[in-house]
């Protein structure tokens, strides 16, 4: 089973995935693709996000065994890329983004679920300027309407979770006993 967690910065992925490896030790997982850029050869000229779309979709059509949790998949990145546009900021082409939607199509064939933590005043996480906070609500939009897209999500199960860090681990431990059977 193939699970990736996806929302925009600062929305608690990273405290999710922690909480879940520990209490399913046996789960392998996938850190978020910028932790590893280094260490794959990618087109600099294509941008940040688009490298990162590249290295999530590799790694998820990388043959698995077992329970993967991968923080972030490619639909957070075109989500972002789709973000920037929507900023009017200088962004990849549009070839990147039509290059980068093949590339999530295909590796979405692989995951069983999808994870979304969008952003919401129950679960408030507030992020200082220098995370930058449009971009941050302009990805969680733009993300919210691609996973809507079942051209790009293929054949998983799309969750959205919310509340307090525990109550999300509760979630997605019932989520995997339920779709992982």
């Amino acid at each position: 089973m193939i699970i990736v967690v996806s929302g925009t910065h600062a929305c608690g992925k990273t405290s999710l995935i922690d909480a879940f490896a520990t209490a399913q030790p046996q789960a392998r997982v996938l850190p978020d693709p910028f932790e590893v850029l280094d260490q794959y050869q990618t087109d600099q000229g294509a941008g940040i996000f688009y490298q990162q779309l590249e290295i999530a979709a590799a790694r998820i059509l990388e043959p698995h065994v077992g329970l993967v949790i991968a923080e972030r998949g490619p639909l957070d990145f075109l989500a972002y890329l789709d973000a920037l546009e929507r900023l009017e900021r200088p962004t990849p082409s549009r070839e990147h983004f039509r290059q980068g939607t093949d590339l999530c199509v295909e590796a979405m064939k692989n995951v069983d679920l999808v994870v979304l933590l969008p952003l919401n005043s129950t679960d408030r996480i507030d992020v200082p300027a220098d995370e930058d906070p449009d971009l941050r609500t302009a990805m969680d939009e733009a993300l919210l309407e691609l996973a809507d897209d079942p051209d790009l999500t293929g054949r998983a199960e799309v969750v959205e979770l919310a509340g307090a860090s525990e109550v999300r681990l509760v979630q997605l431990e019932r989520l995997v006993a339920l779709f992982g059977d």
